[in-house]
């Protein structure tokens, strides 16, 4: 399974949000330029994650989008499915009538490819935006747009 580039960026763009929209809203014009994406190409992937309910947008001149949820609800999983769909790498096709017991096809979904499908799920669900947003705070403590009282 390979993720797609739109995945790819609407994740970072969410981090992004995670990471500096604590304050106020950001504009798809200051992401962009931070994480370096087409302002166009956010505006697609924003679109979806506003029709899923994980952005806000906030209209007017000092408009933008904010997380329409506290970071540490919103998961990568939920994030890539909104953007990518289901996240199986692979699904055996089952003909109607096979006998599930004696089919190489049936045993190797069931002892394969349903436990990697398992393992992608439980790990993309376990890190929230919160948890990368941390940790990446941790990592360049000179980020701005911080405010602490």
């Amino acid at each position: 399974m390979k993720i797609s580039t739109k995945s790819r960026y609407g994740l970072r763009a969410m981090v992004d949000l995670a990471v500096y929209a604590e304050v106020e809203q950001l504009s798809l014009n200051t992401i962009a330029g931070r994480q370096e994406v087409s302002v166009n190409y956010l505006e697609q992937i924003f679109s979806s994650l506003r029709k899923a309910g994980l952005v806000k947008s906030v209209k007017g001149a000092q408009g933008g989008y904010i997380l329409a949820d506290h970071p540490d609800r919103i998961s990568v999983g939920m994030v890539l499915r909104v953007l990518e769909g289901d996240l199986s790498v692979a699904q055996e096709q089952i003909s109607p009538g096979v006998q599930p017991e004696s089919d190489l096809r049936v045993f190797l979904d069931r002892m394969v490819w349903q436990r990697v499908n398992e393992s992608i799920n439980k790990t993309v669900d376990a890190i929230s935006l919160e948890d990368l947003a941390n940790e990446y705070r941790g990592k360049n403590e000179n980020i701005s747009g911080m405010y602490y009282i």
